[in-house]
């Protein structure tokens, strides 16, 4: 699987995440699980079950994680205005609606503030045009067309 690619903001933000479960995450859930020893029999302390639970989501977390870091490209997200790369602010004209998207990897997408992720139908339509031209993407409702009016 090639490299995905990242803005650096994007990988500081998984960083964080990853250095929070593996250095202090992990040390509350065994200081649970050690309390919960204590109350006794352990096949029937919830929690027991519950602290233990706790532990196997977050290392699941901690290595997918450590993973994503090792296999993702980071990109200077800071491009020209001349054409559309991550990080690029594309202001798009459809039908007679005007929108605004931002270009951001895949951990940063949130549709509903406009961010789309470079892998996205959209995403994939918009990196490398420029402005003044016309894309067309396929959408759940039909082929829609997108007319770059600016990029910031």
């Amino acid at each position: 699987m090639p490299d995905q690619i990242i803005s650096q903001e994007g990988y500081d933000k998984l960083e964080s995440e990853l250095n929070c479960l593996s250095q202090v995450k992990r040390k509350e859930i065994a200081e649970r699980i050690e309390r919960a020893k204590e109350l006794g029999d352990l096949s029937e302390n919830a929690e027991y079950s519950e602290a233990k639970d706790a532990q196997a989501l977050n290392e699941g977390r901690i290595l997918e994680l450590a993973n994503t870091l090792k296999n993702v490209t980071v990109v200077d997200s800071h491009g020209s205005k001349d054409e559309v790369v991550m990080g690029s602010s594309v202001t798009v004209k459809t039908d007679s609606q005007e929108k605004k998207y931002t270009i951001v990897s895949f951990n940063e997408a949130d549709p509903l503030e406009g961010k789309i992720s470079n892998e996205s139908p959209l995403g994939v339509a918009f990196v490398g045009k420029r402005k003044g031209q016309t894309v067309e993407v396929e959408t759940p409702r039909g082929l829609v067309k997108y007319k770059i009016i600016k990029i910031e």
